[in-house]
């Protein structure tokens, strides 16, 4: 009897209850018509619980297949949270539906490269002086990141089969087509031919290592993974309930409406933050930079397909062209990543040259 309950502790703890929970409030104010202001509060609560949830399970699967790959299945997971808020926001207010995809995924590679990886140097460098990571790894990733940029968001500026930064159909199913092979080329390196590009020990060492702060057991892992899909089930249903919460608040404090791509890329990237941040003050800097770099890539090259299906079904304008002010801050933020990125160490001041960036665009995006 003692031996079940110990074996059942071991498989559930505070997380997993939190994300059952977290499902049974969502499932009542799915069936809510008027929310409260009690239910808000209780949903922002269990919103940010349910981030947190993903994170753990998410970090327990990492130690039972590796860093590398468990890295990926937490960028991932939070792509899908993305793709899911941008698809019910641009079909719930078609106003701004057109720009809203590529709004959310250069705040995303704004927060991502200049904020998450801008706050890991930060806190890392003032607790380890110097950090250390891969630069053939984190170059790979800033090199595929670029690229991406370039082709989804830059090059429509300049394309003249349609007017506007548009692209025509054709342009669009070539251009996504193209964003997946760089992205599954970028998850074939990371996992099979490179993996020592993206790690910062062997794998004998991460074997013993695992040994030492403990593999999670199989069974353990199934119900760390069953406790992520559900946890981001929490936060793409209560983030959805949310939403008119989001654009009302960009409405209050005065903001253009484009700053709804802010908030929105700001929430889906919390549980990479706090995972990042983690491993950062543990002296892992390439795990920080695989989450935030590869969350990056992950963003554009996943969501921008799957938005031009939609678009291209419903017959809906996207717009991915990005204006003058924001080809400036990509252009600043990919230099002084070359500089950051391609050294292989790193201090405390170049998280702050990042996070200053992050904090200019933020500025300018909400005091235009």
């Amino acid at each position: 009897m003692r031996a079940g309950l110990t074996h059942f502790k071991s498989l559930f703890n505070l997380n997993e209850v939190q994300t059952v929970v977290g499902v049974l409030v969502l499932i009542y104010v799915a069936n809510t018509a008027d929310l409260s202001s009690a239910l808000l509060v209780a949903s922002t609560l269990f919103l940010a619980l349910g981030i947190s949830s993903a994170v753990h399970s998410a970090e327990v699967i990492a130690k039972r297949i590796g860093p590398s790959l468990g890295t990926l299945v937490l960028a991932l997971s939070v792509t899908i949270i993305e793709v899911a808020l941008i698809l019910n926001l641009m079909s719930s207010n078609p106003a701004t539906a057109s720009t809203l995809a590529r709004d959310t995924v250069f705040a995303a590679i704004m927060i991502v490269t200049n904020g998450i990886a801008g706050i890991s140097i930060l806190l890392g460098g003032l607790k380890h002086k110097e950090l250390g990571f891969q630069p053939l790894g984190t170059s790979s990733l800033m090199g595929c990141l670029t690229t991406l940029s370039v082709i989804t968001m830059v090059l429509p500026n300049f394309t003249t089969t349609t007017a506007g930064p548009t692209y025509s159909s054709v342009q669009l199913v070539f251009i996504s087509f193209f964003a997946l092979i760089i992205y599954f080329a970028l998850v074939w390196a990371q996992t099979k031919t490179h993996k020592d590009y993206f790690e910062m020990i062997s794998e004998a060492q991460l074997q013993k290592l695992q040994i030492q702060n403990y593999m999670p057991s199989k069974a353990k892992t199934i119900v760390s993974f069953v406790s992520l899909v559900l946890s981001l089930t929490v936060v793409v249903g209560l983030a959805k309930v949310l939403s008119p919460t989001i654009s009302s608040f960009v409405s209050m404090v005065g903001a253009p409406q484009s700053a709804v791509g802010i908030v929105v890329a700001l929430l889906v990237l919390a549980p990479e933050t706090f995972a990042a941040l983690r491993a950062a003050k543990a002296n892992q800097l390439q795990t920080s930079f695989n989450l935030a770099l590869g969350s990056g890539a992950a963003s554009i090259a996943l969501t921008i397909p799957v938005v031009a299906v939609y678009s291209l079904i419903s017959n809906q304008t996207l717009a991915l062209g990005l204006d003058s002010k924001s080809i400036t801050f990509l252009a600043l933020t990919f230099i002084a990543g070359s500089f950051t990125f391609g050294s292989g160490r790193a201090t405390a001041l170049n998280g702050i040259v990042h996070l200053i960036i992050l904090f200019s665009y933020l500025v300018i995006s909400f005091i235009p």
